[in-house]
């Protein structure tokens, strides 16, 4: 069974973990590097400051109480658009529908906002991802260059709209 719980600044521990983790096994996936979150990098304070980001929604998925995956959601240059960020699921819980879950809370977010479009960047080799992304009617950015700086892949998602914005 697949619980998810929101995080604050307090969860800094379990975020740290899971980041640690998903940096480890899927490093070039990210446009961070485990190095860059360990040694001076790994402080409290920076972890507690990425959870404080101003409008973001950051969440775990637990997967028979276990943490098995993480997703992040912030806001971009334009109120109308949120970015996936963070996405991952352990390998232990690929497959059982973690990342689904992940996904679907985030769009959750993003519509409750009142934003209309959830965007993400994907490594063009991450084919499992880009399938998982695909399934949830993420298609190639039109607007925006396909790839970004990082090389990344570009997708988005058109998000229903909320009668009650805000």
């Amino acid at each position: 069974m697949v619980e998810l719980r929101i995080l604050e600044p307090d969860d800094w521990p379990l975020w740290c973990e899971l980041r640690l983790a998903a940096l480890a096994d899927a490093g070039p996936a990210f446009g961070s590097t485990l190095a860059d979150w360990q040694g001076d990098g790994d402080r409290e304070e920076r972890w507690r400051a990425r959870l404080r980001m101003r409008g973001s929604h950051n969440v775990v998925a637990f997967l028979d109480g276990r943490p098995a995956g993480m997703a992040g959601g912030i806001p971009i240059e334009t109120a109308d658009s949120v970015e996936l960020v963070s996405m991952w699921v352990s390998p232990s819980a690929r497959g059982r529908g973690v990342g689904d879950h992940l996904i679907r809370e985030i769009e959750r977010w993003a519509t409750w906002r009142g934003a209309n479009t959830l965007r993400l960047s994907v490594k063009p080799g991450n084919a499992p991802a880009i399938a998982l992304y695909t399934r949830h009617d993420f298609r190639n950015s039109e607007e925006l260059p396909t790839l970004d700086p990082h090389g990344s892949r570009v997708m988005t998602k058109l998000l229903p709209a909320l009668h009650n914005p805000r």
